[in-house]
């Protein structure tokens, strides 16, 4: 294994601990604070980063949305440009902490921010930010990484750099307990699907990766397990961490990674709408499935490790059914059904947007070529 890893975030875990951004942020940055739709001053959350940051010279942007559009954050990019921010405070779940890597990234660029999702602009200052997360799901609390829409074209892409690695986070399983059923059930999914896509791909012998990872499934499938008795602190808290873990580098370090899981699920979201993580769902058990020639072997070790079933010939598709029925159990669907009745032109209008974003080779040997992907897509797509 050869691999260079840092995770420069400083956690902040643990109920009460929204007031500690008042140590964390210099008191002589101008400071926005930027959330999704105002569910903050409902919980309480919004009042709790109000007292945080008395004394400080802040001010808000608000109305980010669950898929986070190029359109709304370049408002808020002329905020920052034109009030002289120092300092961003995302509070919100993934799409806000990535809406702000955004702002952040494109307020000190002087063409238009859309050029860093084309690859047109690298990456390499941003205004420093920060996270509060109330919605458990992303890792992209403590991670590089950011995706962002563009409404007008229906694109869905994603960008890292290091240097929209937010300075801290803090982390409330508190801030858990007014969120609905749904996003709860769509965070262990997403939590699920990161890990999967750092560890099914091929045996590495990397021993700390592949137990760090098992652990954390297991961990998922606990929680899915008590989903019905969900509201506790140990509950919120092992969901809030776990998912946390997921995507801060740590398990993809040094071994091959897939994604490719991502790449098709993010057309159906901006396609179509659907929710991030049940987009996942949708499609990782086809593609699994097209792909278990390569991914055998760790499906057979997830099979063993992570639900403890039996040795057999078929043990890789009984481990796809488990993931299936996992999903089902939180009532999460494995088939796209939002495209309506036309399933042919459905599945080609996403192969379309996946050529049109250069998606033509994608896994962890980019063997998914576009007709593989329709393959997957055949079966994905009610």
């Amino acid at each position: 294994m050869q691999f260079s890893y840092v995770n420069p975030t400083q956690i902040q875990f643990g109920q009460g601990q929204i007031a500690s951004i008042s140590g964390l942020i210099p008191k002589q940055q101008k400071v926005l604070v930027i959330y999704g739709g105002g569910s903050i001053k409902s919980n309480g959350v919004y009042d709790q980063v109000g007292a945080a940051l008395e004394g400080y010279d802040w001010l808000e942007f608000s109305g980010v949305e669950a898929n986070p559009t190029a359109e709304t954050l370049n408002k808020a990019v002329a905020i920052v440009k034109e009030q002289g921010v120092d300092y961003i405070l995302a509070v919100g779940g993934g799409s806000v902490i990535d809406g702000s890597k955004y702002v952040a990234a494109a307020a000190l660029y002087d063409g238009d921010g859309w050029d860093i999702l084309e690859g047109k602009h690298q990456v390499t200052e941003a205004v420093p930010l920060a996270a509060i997360l109330t919605l458990p799901a992303t890792g992209s609390e403590s991670n590089m990484g950011a995706v962002i829409t563009k409404a007008a074209t229906q694109t869905k892409l994603a960008f890292l750099a290091p240097a929209v690695q937010p300075k801290f986070a803090v982390m409330d399983p508190d801030v858990m307990k007014t969120l609905p059923e749904r996003q709860l059930a769509n965070g262990i999914v997403d939590a699920w699907v990161h890990t999967c896509e750092q560890y099914l791909t091929f045996p590495a012998d990397a021993m700390v990766q592949d137990g760090y990872a098992e652990a954390l499934l297991k961990n998922l499938r606990v929680l899915a397990s008590q989903f019905a008795d969900r509201d506790n602190d140990s509950w919120r808290a092992n969901l809030m961490w776990t998912a946390n873990q997921a995507l801060n580098g740590l398990i993809g370090a040094g071994v091959a990674q897939d994604w490719a899981t991502h790449m098709i699920g993010h057309e159906l979201t901006a396609l179509y709408g659907v929710d991030h993580a049940r987009s996942l769902a949708i499609v990782q058990p086809s593609l699994l499935r097209n792909q278990m020639a390569d991914k055998k072997a760790k499906l057979e070790q997830m099979g063993r490790n992570v639900f403890g079933l039996d040795a057999g010939d078929d043990l890789a598709e009984r481990t796809v059914q488990a993931i299936e029925a996992f999903y089902h159990s939180l009532d999460v669907p494995t088939q796209l059904t939002e495209h309506g009745a036309d399933k042919a032109a459905a599945i080609s209008s996403i192969v379309g947007n996946l050529e049109s974003h250069g998606m033509t080779a994608l896994g962890e040997h980019q063997k998914i070529s576009l007709e593989q992907s329709r393959e997957i897509l055949e079966q994905a797509v009610a």
